[in-house]
């Protein structure tokens, strides 16, 4: 089953930036919602329980897992599960 990476970031943090990258190296698609540029993306961001960016929501099937901040070993066990 595929998963479906969504980001919240925000142009001015540098752990976004890091984030991201790490996708792209990895080659892993995934939906930027950049939460300066768009106040919806501000509001589901706080509904998930932060105050600050980046959080990533990866979503399988029904389950949906919430990671807050750039965390490499959380991701690589997440995005490593079939």
């Amino acid at each position: 089953m595929s998963k479906t990476v969504i980001i919240y970031t925000q142009e001015t943090c540098p752990p976004c930036h890091e984030e991201k990258l790490w996708l792209k190296e990895k080659g892993i698609p995934f939906e930027e919602r950049d939460i300066r540029k768009d106040s919806t993306y501000l509001d589901e961001l706080i509904d998930l329980g932060a105050s600050a960016t980046p959080v990533t929501v990866i979503k399988k099937g029904e389950e949906e897992t919430v990671i807050f901040g750039f965390d490499r070993e959380k991701f690589e066990e997440f995005m490593s599960e079939n």
